[in-house]
């Protein structure tokens, strides 16, 4: 199970298109009671702009995701000749934005810390460096525009986890899991997220889970 994002792309185009619309709802002299509120109308130049951004930096994540199994099967392969594929990869998108059909309208749909949970579609849900991790089946719920949380979720910032945490916890709290155990990753700990079997106990309404893993090996870089 690999992740990765568009690799700060999407953070540099956010942060362009924040400050574009901005400076639209200045020249609109739109009255809004936080300017990070504002917006760009469907059909203007900028709103299509940034559609396009968003999906270029979406597919980009995807390759990136693509590469990054390419590069980790071969290794596996050519270290362990037996280790073979079988069925399918899931890829699993997580904030982002995505055009879909609900209650009979075309909208666009933000899924940030969420993943996608169609009926019968799959899904990874990971915990921690120290929890267990999750392969789902989506339920189709309406409610949730098909939609479930996509992991457990911070409890607190990363600040206050390298703050609160030490080398001794992240030691303690990783046991028997090949990872990092440095001052680099404390802001990681397992005990800075949320219990994943909570989230899991209460979207069970959401998906259906077909595996449970538990990590024996975390990299992270």
């Amino acid at each position: 199970m690999l992740h990765s994002g568009s690799r700060g792309i999407g953070n540099v185009m956010g942060r362009y298109f924040i400050e574009r619309a901005r400076r639209e709802a200045e020249r609109l002299d739109r009255r809004l009671p936080d300017r990070d509120l504002a917006w760009f109308d469907e059909g203007t130049a900028l709103f299509d702009d940034y559609v396009e951004a968003v999906g270029w930096a979406q597919d980009y994540a995807m390759a990136n995701r693509r590469e990054m199994m390419r590069l980790v099967v071969e290794s596996l392969r050519r270290h362990l000749p037996s280790f073979s594929l079988a069925d399918e990869a899931i890829n699993c998108h997580h904030n982002y934005v995505a055009r879909e059909t609900h209650f009979g309208e075309s909208l666009f749909i933000t899924r940030k810390g969420a993943i996608r949970a169609g009926e019968g579609e799959l899904g990874i849900i990971p915990g921690s460096m120290g929890a267990r991790s999750f392969i789902v089946r989506g339920r189709g719920e309406p409610q949730s525009f098909c939609s479930c949380a996509h992991g457990a979720g911070r409890r607190m910032s990363r600040t206050e986890a390298k703050r609160r945490f030490s080398r001794e916890d992240l030691e303690r709290q990783t046991v028997g899991v090949e990872c990092r155990k440095d001052g680099g990753v404390i802001d990681e700990i397992p005990g800075a997220y949320k219990d994943i079997d909570e989230v899991m106990a209460r979207q069970d309404d959401l998906v259906d889970i077909v595996h449970t893993l538990k990590q024996v090996l975390c990299v992270k870089g």
